[in-house]
């Protein structure tokens, strides 16, 4: 390590020897204070270190930038009756029901088709051969909707195959009467017989009790090859008031 030196004079009395007044330090006394400030510093840079390696602690967002999905909507959990029915078209064959461009049944005049359907717009439809009749509906939970295509597939459908249908009924005094059409588009005589109903209900005059019941009717007509045949038929009833009646249909068909 070096060595700061300094001149002493000894007078001649030896006494206590005293420094040069103008006597300054020499070079390397100041070359040793300034390297020992410079090594103090650069020890002071070494021991301060830097971590690169900081840690982030805060929370991942990666997935932030995402698009949010929204759910699909489900349809309606609450559901309405629909009743599909073809009771006044006589059809050799069960009728396709369509809902919503979907079969969901069949139908036929003796019976109507049941549907427990979800509440909205929907388009309920009957095909016959090459015929589709199609009817927008609105369902609503705890409503009853019926829709009868009688009347649109007796005016569109061509008849095919030999049948017999409903055309109109109507009140007259105890009786229900029923008008039934005879169609044979074959090449042969013909001969046609069956069995129409129709349910009612009354007030009985005696217990003023609203009761339930049906009538039925049979019918045998010959018809000629190619030929339409009107003909009427009257069904029986209770006596009674405030009458109600459905729409008759043929429950039975023979064909010979």
């Amino acid at each position: 390590m070096p060595q700061c030196l300094a001149t002493f004079y000894y007078p001649i009395n030896n006494k206590r020897p005293v420094p040069e007044p103008s006597m300054k330090p020499i070079v390397p006394c100041a070359l040793f204070a300034l390297c020992t400030a410079l090594g103090f510093i650069l020890a002071a840079g070494c021991v301060t270190t830097t971590n690169k390696n900081i840690v982030n602690t805060s929370t991942s967002t990666t997935d932030s930038w995402l698009p949010v999905t929204p759910a699909p909507t489900s349809p309606s959990p609450l559901q309405g009756s629909l009743v599909v029915s073809v009771a006044g078209f006589s059809y050799p064959s069960n009728l396709s029901v369509l809902l919503d461009n979907k079969p969901v049944g069949a139908v036929n005049p003796t019976s109507s088709l049941y549907l427990m359907v979800s509440e909205g717009n929907h388009t309920i439809g009957v095909c016959a051969d090459f015929v589709c009749e199609q009817e927008p509906v609105t369902i609503r939970f705890g409503k009853y909707v019926t829709v009868d295509f009688s009347e649109r597939l007796r005016k569109d459908v061509v008849i095919m195959h030999p049948t017999v249908r409903v055309l109109e009924c109507y009140k007259n005094g105890d009786h229900l009467s029923v008008n039934l059409e005879f169609i044979n588009p074959s090449k042969k005589d013909l001969q046609m017989s069956g069995v129409v109903s129709c349910g009612y209900s009354y007030i009985d005059s005696r217990s003023g009790a609203k009761l339930g019941d049906a009538t039925r009717g049979t019918f045998v007509q010959n018809v000629k090859a190619g030929q339409r045949i009107t003909q009427g038929l009257d069904l029986n009833m209770a006596n009674g008031h405030s009458l109600s009646y459905g729409y008759p249909v043929i429950e039975e068909l023979k064909i010979t």
